[in-house]
């Protein structure tokens, strides 16, 4: 099933959403109907009982060249209140995000795959933090997010010159999860999510979440806070059941209980 809201299409099938930015004639720059759309279609994400992973991508080539300059000098607010640009660079939905790139993807379109949980790329496609050269800075996560990402100097590179890397550059770097031939991206972004969606959605979501929040806590309370994330998946009845199709050799029915 897909919908239309003119800047922003959805589409949800086999437990997987679409969210794609529309402005091919744009760039897919962002504007505020973008934010707000991609925003409600990740709210609606989380919110899904049968909807389990996203996909954000962009129409026409290329997946976002970042903020519309045209809409912020006429004053129009392009960030969602609290959630910044997309409605997820500030708080990124608690479900697995799947950006899926062609062409390019910059400044805050770099910055939205930067707060995506993984990433596939076609070989062509560039990537770049080009704010240094518009009197601006990538306060969206650029300056955050990618030095956690890739090793420090490389990410200092991109934000002080301003230049754009290839998606080929930046896989050496382990920034990306599956690199495709131009034109795959989306269908191999949707072979990941199919890969997840297979799996536990109690165990997908504890997962995703330690995996988020260790980065800063303590060698000697790491355990225990995992404990108080996880501690309720070896008692679940998708723990038994994902044992018993193991022994049968049969695909597992999960419940999320």
């Amino acid at each position: 099933m897909s919908e239309t809201h003119n800047e922003v299409l959805v589409e949800r099938s086999d437990g997987i959403m679409v969210i794609t930015i529309n402005r091919p004639e744009m760039r897919n720059a962002v504007n505020g109907a973008v934010s707000q759309g991609v925003c409600a279609a990740v709210d609606e994400l989380d919110a899904s009982d049968t909807l389990r992973v996203g996909i954000l991508t962009g129409a026409g080539g290329t997946f976002c060249s970042g903020m519309d300059l045209k809409a912020f000098l006429r004053g129009e607010t392009i960030r969602v209140a609290d959630r910044g640009l997309l409605g997820i660079v500030y708080s990124p939905p608690k479900k697995p995000l799947i950006a899926a790139v062609e062409g390019y993807a910059l400044a805050g379109g770099f910055e939205a795959v930067l707060a995506c949980d993984l990433l596939v790329a076609a070989r062509d496609a560039q990537f770049g933090l080009p704010e240094s050269k518009r009197g601006l800075a990538a306060m969206a996560g650029g300056l955050l997010r990618l030095p956690r990402m890739i090793p420090l100097r490389i990410a200092l590179e991109l934000a002080l010159t301003g230049e754009m890397m290839s998606a080929e550059q930046l896989d050496r770097f382990g920034l990306i999860n599956r690199l495709t031939e131009p034109g795959g991206a989306l269908a191999e972004a949707r072979v990941l999510a199919a890969q997840i969606v297979r799996n536990a959605p109690m165990s997908v979501d504890v997962s995703k979440r330690v995996i988020q929040q260790q980065i800063d806590w303590l060698q000697s309370e790491m355990f225990d806070r995992q404990a108080e994330i996880t501690g309720h998946i070896l008692t679940s009845s998708d723990a038994r059941e994902g044992a018993r199709a193991f022994a049968e050799k049969r695909l597992p029915k999960w419940t999320g209980q």
